[in-house]
This record gives structure tokens, C-alpha cells and sequence, in this order.
């Protein structure tokens, strides 16, 4: 097993992962992700990380180029720090750092607590290596599957 790939293996939850989703808005990525994040039991208001996650994005772009995004919101309705992936059936509209659009949304639910916050920043750049990998990318986007998503960011 790689060393470096251990913690992602264990913050990607199959059940917070959605290949194929349809949606023509940041903010249906957002309820949808966000919901997932309730349902697996990560945050307790849906309502509240939205507003958190909103706040986020007001400060500047979260696309970080070649189709990825990163958002994340800081909150107290977080109960443990998560991620919920979403590969889209289409590019949408996003603020990045190349000017391309988002197919891959990598979202990162944040407890406002300090702690909270430093996991955050270690699980942040365990993704943003992965991400930076074309070949990583180039399988996120092909994606069909919650188990091919995991695979492409933890072999």
C-alpha cells in the first residue's frame, strides 16, 4: 500500500460519492453533495452548510482548473470532517483558475473548530496532489461508477 494514499482511502465514503449526476447549477451540485453529507451523517443541517458553503464561494473561485472544483464549507452543523465527490454527465459553469467549467466537484465539509480545521488543510492537500495528476483527472472524468472514483484517487 502507498503510504500517502491511506488517508484518502479512509476520508472517501462510497456513500457520498455520485457519478452521472445532472445538474446545471453550482447549487444543485451543492444540495445534491450537501444531502449526502446529512444522510451519511456528517453534518446536521442541510440548510446551515449551504449558507456555510455560499459564504465560501462569495470569496473567490474554488474551480481549480482542468474541470476540478474544491469547495468546502466551514460550520458548526459539521459533526466530522467529510468529503462528497460528484462527477457530472456535464460540464457547468464555474469560476476557475483556467476558465474551464467543473465536471469533477470535490466537496469538503469543515468543522469550525480548530481541530476541525487542521484535519481540513491535511485531507485538502492529500486531494490537491491527487488532483494534480492528469492521469488521476482524466479517470475522474471518465468515471461511471462510486468504485472507479475511489480507485482513481487512491491507487
Amino acid at each position: 500500500m502507498i503510504v500517502d494514499s491511506a488517508p484518502l482511502s479512509e476520508a472517501i465514503d462510497a456513500r457520498t460519492v455520485v457519478t452521472g449526476l445532472k445538474a446545471d447549477t453550482k447549487e444543485e451540485v451543492f444540495a445534491e453533495l450537501a444531502q449526502r453529507l446529512h444522510d451519511a451523517g456528517y453534518i446536521d443541517s442541510v440548510d446551515e452548510f449551504l449558507k456555510a458553503i455560499r459564504e465560501r464561494e462569495a470569496q473567490g473561485a474554488t474551480g481549480i482548473g482542468e474541470h476540478v472544483a474544491i469547495p468546502h464549507g466551514r460550520s458548526d452543523t459539521v459533526k466530522r470532517n467529510g468529503v462528497a465527490i460528484a462527477i457530472l454527465d456535464h460540464e457547468i459553469e464555474w469560476e476557475s483558475l483556467d476558465d474551464t467549467g467543473a465536471k469533477v466537484v470535490v466537496l469538503f465539509a469543515v468543522g469550525a473548530d480548530d481541530e476541525g480545521s487542521k484535519r481540513h488543510l491535511h485531507l485538502l492537500s492529500e486531494f490537491a496532489r491527487k488532483l494534480a495528476k492528469a492521469n488521476v483527472v482524466r479517470d475522474l472524468l471518465q468515471a461511471t461508477s462510486q468504485d472507479q472514483v475511489i480507485a482513481a484517487l487512491t491507487k
